[in-house]
């Protein structure tokens, strides 16, 4: 597993809901450079995160966060 990147979708997610990153992070309870971070991947989220990201979405984790830009197993 060494060198896998994790990749998100959470800007193209955001853009489908029309939200800002100030709005996600309002949602998710975080800063909105913390989102920012994220998406740009300069952060790796911890677990609780992203499932508060995802939530705040209305989607799996398994949508928003995959390996390397594959989706992950039980991902649809």
């Amino acid at each position: 597993m060494d060198g896998e990147v994790l990749c998100n979708t959470i800007k193209v997610e955001r853009a489908i809901r029309n939200l800002t990153q100030a709005d996600l992070a309002a949602l998710a309870g975080v800063t909105r450079k913390s989102i920012n971070a994220i998406e740009t991947g300069r952060m790796v989220p911890s677990m609780l995160l992203g499932l508060k990201i995802a939530r705040a979405l209305g989607v799996s984790v398994n949508t928003i966060f995959s390996l390397d830009g594959n989706s992950l197993v039980g991902a649809p």
